[in-house]
């Protein structure tokens, strides 16, 4: 198997010798696993590794498990999560899936169904991206390629950020209708704050000096609801 077609994992454990077994179990079954001994940093390592399965106890010194995932949340929506934990009780499993963990194993547990679940995680999160790859939509007089992120217009090709192209995609989804502030800020931002409302502003101010060259196209503002796409 060559590097490029391993399951990357990223696996935050707190009890270093555990770590070092999980991890090296995982690399014999051709994983890349990257290694973080706490909340704080797995969020760093999931921002420069991209990980396609995380895997994650939930006591930890710095930032817990349930904490760390809350963050990883605002971050991406879909990677798969696995808790680990010794944390038994019914209630913590249901919080577990609630902070927004896909999968939960108790400790102890035979590495073997590890790995069966991480391949699982992993099989299920490439099935569903296979399945939400679209089509490019005509928008206007522009082609909107929403996977690759391109809008393009005749032989001028714009490359959207990841935020713009959702965005877009969001609003063409349900073309013609208004789109609530509060339902685009918590799918794509994660949460509707005051300080993501006003990000959102910036990112519709943007996708309009985009799409000004077809003056067919609107992006309107429905005061205090939200927003709609016309063209």
């Amino acid at each position: 198997m060559t590097p490029d077609s391993k399951i990357r994992v990223l696996l935050v454990e707190d009890e270093q010798t555990l770590a070092d077994i999980i991890a090296d179990t995982l690399s014999e079954k051709d994983f890349t696993v990257t290694v973080a001994y706490n909340g704080i940093e797995g969020l760093r390592a999931f921002e420069s590794e991209r990980p396609q399965v995380v895997v994650t106890d939930i006591m930890m010194p710095g930032m817990d498990g349930l904490s760390f995932v809350r963050q990883l949340r605002r971050r991406d929506a879909s990677v798969p999560i696995l808790f680990l934990s010794a944390r038994s009780a019914a209630e913590d499993v249901v919080q577990g899936f609630e902070t927004g963990g896909n999968d939960y194993l108790r400790k102890p547990f035979a590495m073997s169904e590890l790995v069966v679940r991480v391949r699982a995680l992993a099989g299920r999160r490439a099935a569903a991206e296979s399945a939400a790859r679209r089509e490019p939509l005509a928008v206007g007089r522009f082609r909107f390629d929403a996977d690759r992120q391109l809008l393009t217009l005749e032989e001028k090709v714009c490359r959207l950020s990841a935020r713009e192209a959702a965005l877009l995609a969001m609003l063409c989804e349900r073309r013609g209708e208004v789109v609530s502030t509060q339902l685009i800020l918590q799918r794509i931002w994660g949460d509707d704050s005051f300080f993501n409302a006003r990000s959102l502003h910036v990112f519709v101010t943007r996708l309009r000096h985009r799409l000004a060259a077809d003056p067919d196209i609107r992006l309107v503002n429905a005061r205090g609801v939200g927003y709609k796409l016309l063209f």
